[in-house]
This record gives C-alpha cells, structure tokens and sequence, in this order.
C-alpha cells in the first residue's frame, strides 16, 4: 500500500510539474517579443528579446594589422579554461585521487582507454594527444559558449565573445592538423609504399611494355586496367582532400545550426523551453567534438595498419 501510495504521490507531482512548466511556456510566448507582436501590445520587459543576428564570418572586436575576432577570444579562452583545469587538477597529485584531480584523471583515463581500444597498445600513446586535444578543444568551444550571458556582452556593437566552432577557419584548422598527422604517421610507419595506394603506375608501365615487345592484345589489356588502376589512386588522393572540406563543415555546419536554434527559440519563448536546446547543445557539443576526435583516431589507425589488414 505504502508503495502504491508513493507511486501516486510522483505521478500526481509529475503532472502537476508538466502543467506548470506548460503554463510558463504559453505565458513566456503570449507576453514574449513574437506573441505580443501577433495579440498588438507591446511585450513585457522581462520577455522582449532582440530580433535574432547572426553574421556567418566572425566578428573583428579590435586590433588593424592583425585582427582580432570574437572567435578568436573565444577560444583563446577555452585553451587557458583547459590548461588551468588540467594544471590545477595534477598540481599537487595524491595516490588516492579527490576533488579535481579525481575528474582531471577521469578524463584522461576515458580517453586513453578509447585511444587502445581503437588504435591498439603499440600506437594509442602516439596517437592520444592529438586526438584528445582536439576532443577537449572542440567540446570546451561548445560548452563554454553556454555560459547565460555569453554573448550579450557587446564591444562596438559586436558581441565580444562567440562559440569558436561556429567561424568555418576554426573547423578548418583542426582539419588540417588531422589530416597533417594522418599523413605524417602514414608515411613514417609505411614509407614509401604508403604512396603506392595513390600512384598506381607500375600496372601501365607494364602493359606499354607487353605493347613494346609485339605482345598486343595483352599489352592493350594491361594498358586498359592500368589507366583504372591510376583513375582509382587519384580518387584515393582526392578523398584525402575531400576529408578536409567534410571535417570543416560537419563541425561548422552542425554547431551554427544548433546556434541559430536556439537562438530562434529564446526569439519566439524567451523563458523555460530555451532551457531544452541548452541541454540539446551541450549534447551536440560532446557528440561533435567525439566525432571529430574519433574519426581522426579511425584514420590515423587505419592509416599506419599493414596492407593484409586494411584487404582483410
């Protein structure tokens, strides 16, 4: 009976939390900036909200010669937010870890466990740092840039400080670092048999050679797969190219559009429902920074794997 009496008792709370959650929606859109708009009343000040803005490239806050952006602020911010959380959480280590340094030693034991579990014991620690850095990067841009009140302080118009996922330059250089280290590891463990997969010449020197030599029909045959054989190595070498333009914009694309969103919401409901694209942002920020670290590690695994493993 006690049971029941209880499971009651959380039901009855539940719906009484769902109809007043539900109230302060309707209430937030009706005295909001669009809802006052539609009833021909001006909306009341604790709901107004500006028009949304949003300007694809970033903004410059100061500097002439050398420009500085919000984007650029922003995530200048972000590093000295993970150099003081990882300093400050190993700067006096205990043998039974509290507080910080229990979270700090969290991170870097899930991270480093899903670097082994992907590229293996021998490559994982090699591989780590890049990966991690971008994971923690690209995640500290995200959710720092949830903070209430981050970009409503303004300089010269502008808002001083702006997620940095959403300028396509920041996206685009952590492209080019993924790509420069799958590469560069690439081409250090396998050498000069890592370009074979992109030039593959040696199949149509071999038929022009047969075709040299009187044997026709199978010099035709081997200069026929031979041009196949280099057409597919040039759309090897091209889709290396193309990771960089899918990185970028995966990244960019997501979080703009996740910004905008939400800014559209707190436009249309300034109170209570905005809350919900905040944790839908905060989820996106993990999903796409374990996206980008992820599939860098995936390539850069891939990329240092023996030919018979790569055909198996």
């Amino acid at each position: 009976m006690a049971k029941k009496r209880y499971c009651g008792c959380s039901l009855g709370l539940i719906v009484i939390l769902s109809v007043v959650l539900l109230a302060l929606i309707v209430v937030s859109f009706i005295s909001g900036t669009v809802g006052s708009a539609l009833r021909g009343v001006d909306p009341w000040s604790i709901f107004a909200v500006g028009t949304p803005h949003h300007s694809l490239p970033a903004e410059h806050i100061f500097g002439e010669h050398i420009p500085i952006t919000n984007t650029m602020l922003t995530a200048g911010i972000s590093i000295l937010v993970l150099f003081g959380l990882f300093f400050a959480g190993t700067r006096k280590m205990k043998l039974v870890p509290r507080g910080l340094q229990n979270f700090v030693e969290f991170v870097y034991e899930t991270l480093t466990n899903f670097a082994d579990d992907v590229a293996g014991k021998e490559f994982a620690p090699k591989f780590y740092a890049v990966c991690g850095t971008i994971f923690l990067f690209v995640i500290a841009n995200a959710w720092i840039s949830l903070i209430p009140g981050f970009e409503t302080i303004k300089l010269h118009g502008e808002p001083l400080l702006r997620n940095a996922n959403t300028d396509i330059n920041v996206p685009f250089m952590l492209a080019m670092v993924s790509f420069f280290f799958v590469e560069y590891w690439s081409f250090k463990v396998k050498r000069i048999s890592y370009l074979k997969k992109y030039f593959h010449f040696v199949p149509l020197a071999q038929g022009f050679k047969k075709l040299f030599t009187g044997r026709v029909k199978a010099g035709l045959g081997g200069i026929g797969m031979g041009l196949i054989a280099v057409f597919a190595g040039l759309v090897e070498l091209l889709s290396e190219f193309l990771r960089l333009v899918a990185f970028t914009f995966r990244l960019f694309g997501n979080m703009t559009a996740g910004l905008l969103v939400t800014v559209i919401m707190i436009y249309l409901v300034p109170l209570v429902l905005p809350s919900l694209f905040y944790g839908l942002e905060a989820f996106l920020g993990f999903v796409q920074a374990m996206i980008f670290g992820g599939l860098t590690l995936a390539f850069l695994t891939v990329g240092v794997a023996p030919e018979e493993e790569e055909a198996a």
